[in-house]
């Protein structure tokens, strides 16, 4: 039978834990908050842009540079972790600086810790956003993460993104690989899985976390919790009404199509038809009137001699 535990190795237990969870909670801040990932406003074009070394727009150097990993602008030497020692003399600018980093494309300063540490922590390693797969080199903007998927997003187009994030690549709430209804939705994958087909033999779940995905090994989320919908096509036969026997075609897709397409020029082309009607009939008189004159003037000179149309007649003559 196991010893009961003493109110001294309970109180050290708790101490421990929250120890971990605040050395925990310390190595992963957020990406919006982290130094590297600051707002920063240029000294001469006076443009808001991401912290970095040179300005994006007009390439100038800052006055006061922003370390990319502890966020200070001054180092007041009160420890001796400085790899260029100034006893008693505060630095500040390029004198606090010691290098660039390739990723973030900020100043890091002359730290032992920063500059050992940084580029293996950095958050914007493999910051390129999803949506236009540009990187921190591409762009001025600051890079965000989506808070469904977690994928990384530029300035420009976080919001469009995050508003269709939780649409399935699929037209119903089903599992990928069985009839059942997902229970389990991954906003990487758009796509839903029941509780048999969450468990995987290459990602292991984790105590007290939902199932990871088991094609990209993302958390997933419940779908009840979700705001998710199903893909809706505007084209082909989804859009088509239903027919008597409730089968959808591709005939009432194009009627709906044709319908909405002549509804609002039927008064266009009404008025067309009878511009033409008045424009053949203008023009047939026109033909007719020319073929009159043109007859009349061939038999202007036409003699006939004495016909029953000039007032003669044969018996007049007889009597005679």
């Amino acid at each position: 039978m196991p010893k009961k535990k003493t109110g001294a190795r309970k109180k050290a237990e708790n101490r421990r834990e929250r120890e971990k969870q605040l050395r925990a909670s310390r190595s992963t801040i957020d990406l919006a908050k982290h130094p590297c990932n600051a707002s920063m406003e240029c000294d001469k074009c006076q443009r808001r842009q991401k912290n970095r070394a040179f300005c994006y727009f007009c390439n100038s150097v800052q006055k006061l540079p922003i370390c990319a990993q502890c966020g200070k602008t001054k180092c007041m030497m009160k420890s001796s972790d400085c790899v260029i020692k100034h006893a008693g003399v505060y630095s500040t600018g390029l004198a606090m600086v010691g290098a660039i980093c390739d990723f973030c494309e900020a100043w890091v300063c002359h730290g032992r810790k920063c500059l050992s540490t940084h580029a293996c922590a950095c958050p914007l390693t493999d910051a390129e956003c999803v949506e236009c797969e540009r990187g921190v080199w591409d762009h001025g903007g600051r890079i965000f993460s989506c808070s469904f998927c977690h994928n990384f997003l530029c300035e420009d187009d976080q919001f469009e993104h995050q508003a269709s994030c939780q649409v399935l690549e699929a037209e119903t709430f089903k599992c990928v690989s069985c009839n059942r209804l997902g229970q389990h939705s991954c906003l990487r994958c758009k796509a839903c899985f029941c509780d048999d087909h969450t468990r995987s033999k290459v990602f292991k779940q984790e105590k007290g976390k939902q199932p990871p995905c088991p094609k990209c090994g993302h958390e997933t989320q419940e779908t009840k919790d979700l705001s998710m919908s199903t893909r809706s096509l505007k084209f082909g036969r989804q859009t088509g009404g239903e027919e008597g026997d409730g089968a959808s075609g591709y005939d009432a897709y194009w009627k709906n199509l044709s319908s909405d397409k002549y509804a609002d020029s039927s008064y266009h082309d009404e008025d067309e038809d009878e511009e033409e009607a008045e424009d053949d009939e203008e023009e047939e008189d026109e033909v007719g009137k020319d073929s009159d004159a043109e007859s009349s003037d061939l038999f202007t000179n036409l003699n006939l001699g004495r016909t029953y149309a000039s007032g003669y007649a044969h018996y007049e003559e007889q009597d005679n």
